[in-house]
């Protein structure tokens, strides 16, 4: 072998050496443009904050704007559309909490796309471990047991509000009314903040509201009568869980950045590590805990591939279970 053949074998040797080392050598370039962060709910919501906070420190660190755009209705099926039909070059990602990934397809019928097979995840976010019941100050009721009592002799029905078709809220209230033996009519909002929005209006009565809603509870526009959790909310540690009552009931929700299926490995892995050092600001804990009453949830691919095939197991029983669709 001559010296330059030589020569060029090693520097070969070398750039296949160093993209191994390096998952993002590859696609170094990215991103080179703005990235798209579609959020599927209304302003205001527990996503719509998670994606802003993230976004803010996120840019500095890829070096592009991120635009955060919102595509609301449909239960997020519209916004997971959008993105399950776009380039798989990592340009165009969606924030997805758990209901739009493993709820939606055991609800509706006509989705025009699978998520589960449509998107991959790239990254886990923030989690709610627990959400709360409540209901508009002016429902003649104290506690729990008084809601459960009044809501049984309801003659209509009691409404509830939720954020939309196969929405935690949904769940939350349906695996309720199943434990309870009471009957309430669902109104689906486009999204969290506008069924909160609805409830303190006194337009719906109750709901099964998110951690975002702490601030509302707090400031009496809300009235809090149980939390969903396995364990009491450190945030209001008198008022007890449903699971006291009906041992068993439990609801928590997470959100995670999916994108669609495709997309290189090394541009996953750069969007991943940059995230989990975003997560890990003190900062940015402070302010999605102070602003939507969330906890970063920064686990390894692995271990959310796991909660999400395990969730979308244990839902679709529970859905077929409830015999519950999406009007």
């Amino acid at each position: 072998m001559t010296k330059k053949c030589f020569g060029a074998h090693l520097l070969a040797m070398g750039i296949a050496i160093s993209g191994l080392l390096n998952p993002v050598g590859a696609h170094a370039q990215y991103p080179s443009k703005p990235i798209r962060l579609i959020v599927p709910i209304p302003p205001g919501g527990g996503p719509d904050i998670v994606a802003r906070v993230i976004a803010d420190r996120l840019s500095p660190l890829l070096g592009q704007p991120i635009v955060v755009e919102t595509r609301a209705g449909s239960g997020g099926n519209i916004a997971m559309d959008l993105v399950a039909h776009s380039a798989p070059d990592g340009y165009t990602v969606i924030i997805c909490f758990d209901a739009m990934i493993v709820i939606n397809p055991h609800m509706y019928s006509n989705m025009s796309v699978d998520p589960m097979k449509a998107l991959a995840p790239i990254s886990s976010l923030v989690v709610a471990r627990t959400l709360f019941l409540v209901t508009n100050p002016s429902v003649p009721v104290k506690d729990f047991r008084d809601f459960i009592e009044y809501a049984r002799k309801a003659t209509p029905p009691l409404a509830y509000a939720s954020g939309g078709n196969g929405s935690q809220h949904q769940m939350g209230m349906e695996l309720l009314k199943a434990r309870a033996g009471i009957n309430l009519l669902h109104v689906p909002y486009k999204g969290g903040a506008p069924a909160a929005t609805a409830v303190i209006a006194g337009e719906v009565p109750v709901m099964v509201a998110a951690s975002v809603n702490v601030p509302q509870i707090r400031a009496g526009k809300l009235r809090i009568l149980a939390a969903t959790g396995e364990n009491r909310s450190p945030m209001f540690p008198e008022v007890p869980t449903i699971g006291e009552f009906y041992p068993g009931y439990q609801v928590s929700t997470w959100m995670g950045l999916f994108g669609p299926v495709g997309i290189p490995e090394s541009v996953t892995f750069r969007l991943r590590s940059d995230i989990r050092r975003v997560l890990a600001m003190p900062e940015v804990k402070d302010r999605i805990n102070t602003a939507s009453s969330l906890d970063v949830y920064s686990v390894s691919p692995e271990e959310f591939a796991a909660v999400i095939r395990a969730d979308n197991e244990n839902y679709g029983s529970l859905v077929r279970k409830l015999g519950i669709k999406a009007e």
